[in-house]
């Protein structure tokens, strides 16, 4: 599953993406934050060239449980997790270059 273009209707358990297996990339934000907008081109250029990457797009907010359980305050923040534990995290990422070396890190062997 590669870059995923809409936010979920239902966002999975904590529980769930605890057990994910293999890389996973949750990012969480709203459709109208402008930040988000602006880092969409970005990510849709890093995923979307990583099929072995899955890309789960959370909407966040007021209530939303995932977002609380990572400690998400800014939008977008990406969680680069292997197996279900993070690797890294990016807040508002600026380039293609820091998500990229934040994907480079998740897929290397050996981690």
């Amino acid at each position: 599953m590669p870059y995923a273009a809409q936010h979920l209707t239902q966002p999975p358990s904590r529980d769930d993406v605890d057990r994910m297996v293999g890389a996973t990339v949750v990012e969480f934000g709203t459709p109208w934050c402008g930040h988000c907008q602006r880092a969409q081109p970005l990510i849709e250029q890093v995923l979307g060239g990583q099929p072995g990457v899955a890309h789960i797009k959370v909407e966040d907010g007021p209530g939303q449980r995932l977002g609380r359980s990572f400690g998400v305050k800014l939008w977008p923040t990406l969680v680069f997790l292997k197996d279900g534990q993070e690797t890294a995290r990016l807040v508002r990422p600026q380039t293609a270059s820091a998500i990229s070396d934040a994907v480079a890190l998740l897929t290397a062997t050996g981690t």
